[in-house]
């Protein structure tokens, strides 16, 4: 694949400079050479992420439903959280996002895809895991998170999909990845 071929492009970064320094992100900006004209572009920098595709015993996924201030509205999307050091596997920031978000444990999780969410400026990379035979147990929320658990029929959720009601893109992503793999 092209994507996959590292070519020589005619992009030369010839600075970085930290705009700001946040919980979740750094903001760059990088002085760039492009065909020799000098570009400003911006860099958001993000240390990476896990999402879980939790299934329940009758093979609904449990989604969270939560406020998210970017979009000023809540939406309902699968459980995911930063990792907590960039040197965190991610299938254990998955594990732990799954009990914090969900209240529920599992003793194995399986990897299902890889994804960069928004790679025009940003090089966030989320692993997404499947979680099944899950375990009761309790929700460890942040104090600045409220959070509803509620399970959906994959079917419904494709169709939150293709009427552009659910727009998050690792939940699509692990939504439809999931019912390519395992509802056929």
């Amino acid at each position: 694949m092209e994507e996959e071929k590292k070519k020589e492009a005619p992009v030369k970064r010839l600075e970085r400079n930290l705009k700001y320094q946040g919980n979740i992100l750094n903001v760059y900006e990088d002085v760039v050479e492009v065909n020799g004209h000098i570009a400003h572009w911006d860099f958001i920098h993000h240390d990476g992420a896990a999402a879980v595709v939790p299934v329940t015993a009758d093979g609904k996924i449990l989604m969270v439903r939560q406020y998210r201030n970017a979009l000023d509205r809540y939406t309902l999307e699968l459980p995911a959280g930063k990792l907590d050091t960039p040197d965190e596997p991610k299938i254990e920031c998955a594990y732990r996002e799954l009990e914090e978000e969900t209240g529920f444990r599992t003793e194995h999780m399986e990897y299902l895809i890889s994804v960069n969410t928004t790679v025009a400026f940003c090089n966030e990379a989320i692993d997404i895991f499947v979680a099944r035979d899950l375990i009761p147990s309790k929700q460890h929320l942040d104090e600045d998170e409220e959070i509803n658990v509620e399970a959906w029929d994959v079917e419904e959720l494709k169709k939150l999909i293709y009427a552009g009601k659910m727009t998050d893109g690792k939940t699509i992503a692990g939504i439809m990845a999931y019912a390519e793999k395992y509802c056929r």
